[in-house]
């Protein structure tokens, strides 16, 4: 049988990749590759609630960047 989700006494870090895509980690686990910490540890909602208050844009930052480029070529006529 599952554990209630409100008792998870489990401590959690905000972890973010390359991409600026965030997820949560338990605290006392090594990151898994690609994943750096956020700098935010605290309870499953703390963590979700941070994540819900940094993380605006769901689109990967290398979706950002070429979204960006063409902009700008269209408004100088490029492309």
């Amino acid at each position: 049988m599952f554990e209630d989700e409100g008792e998870d006494k489990t401590t959690y870090k905000v972890v973010v990749n390359h991409e600026e895509q965030y997820s949560i980690w338990p605290a006392d686990r090594e990151n898994a590759l690609g994943w750096n910490d956020a700098g935010k540890s605290g309870t499953k909602q703390e963590c979700l609630a941070y994540i819900e208050e940094v993380w605006t844009d769901m689109r990967p930052l290398s979706l950002r960047k070429k979204m960006e480029e063409a902009a700008r070529a269209g408004e100088s006529g490029e492309g």
